[in-house]
């Protein structure tokens, strides 16, 4: 299965502004049922299935954020890009997050790359 990267784009897009506008419940059902997060790699647990996955996404629940699309790649049915998430008005941070997407455009798999040297404050 292979998507257009424009139609990649739209989906990264869509996830990036239901970060903002939505609920973690919302941004949840963007994942597949039995999708997987690892937020940071290498940083703790991956969180399997969409009940954990808006489980993550309660932690930001109620803070204002705002997110920006840098940088973006595609390829068949993955993207890559980087994005910067300001938290709270007071943390920005430019993760490089890997997507997978299933033919219905939901994500089946996010992988989000970053570290301490990519957090700023404001």
């Amino acid at each position: 299965m292979s998507f257009e990267p424009d139609v990649l784009q739209g989906f990264v897009q869509r996830y990036l502004d239901t970060v903002v506008t939505g609920s973690a419940q919302d941004v949840a059902a963007l994942y597949a049922e039995d999708a997987t997060l690892e937020d940071p790699v290498g940083g703790g647990e991956v969180h399997i299935g969409r009940q954990a996955i808006a489980g993550f996404y309660n932690n930001v629940a109620g803070v204002e954020v705002k997110t920006e699309l840098l940088s973006f790649r595609a390829g068949g049915s993955e993207a890559a890009f980087v994005f910067a998430i300001t938290v709270g008005g007071s943390m920005r941070i430019e993760p490089i997050e890997v997507m997978t997407f299933n033919a219905d455009g939901q994500i089946t798999s996010m992988r989000a790359f970053w570290g301490p040297a990519d957090i700023t404050t404001l």
